[in-house]
């Protein structure tokens, strides 16, 4: 019987993350604006609506870029978006 490779390393994804979030150099060529915040539920959750509501998503392209969730109820979330409305 012909046996299965196990899932492949991920050393090298990782430590390309870590060079580049040490770098700490901005995107090349990306005019979105971002705000990072850490937050319990219910507060990012508000955090989130004000940024649509500010800004909504069919003129700025708002979104939620990424999130988790920590220890303690609390969410680490990137909003991003269209400096300005064309």
């Amino acid at each position: 019987m012909t046996k299965i490779p196990g899932p492949p390393s991920f050393d090298g994804l990782k430590r390309r993350i870590a060079t580049h979030r040490a770098e700490g150099t901005p995107r090349k060529n990306d005019r979105f604006v971002r705000q990072t915040y850490c937050l319990n539920l219910l507060e990012a959750r508000a955090k989130a609506r004000e940024w649509f509501d500010e800004y909504p998503k069919a003129a700025y392209w708002t979104e939620v870029e990424s999130w988790r969730q920590l220890e303690g109820d609390q969410i680490e979330f990137t909003m991003r978006r269209l400096p300005s409305a064309d």
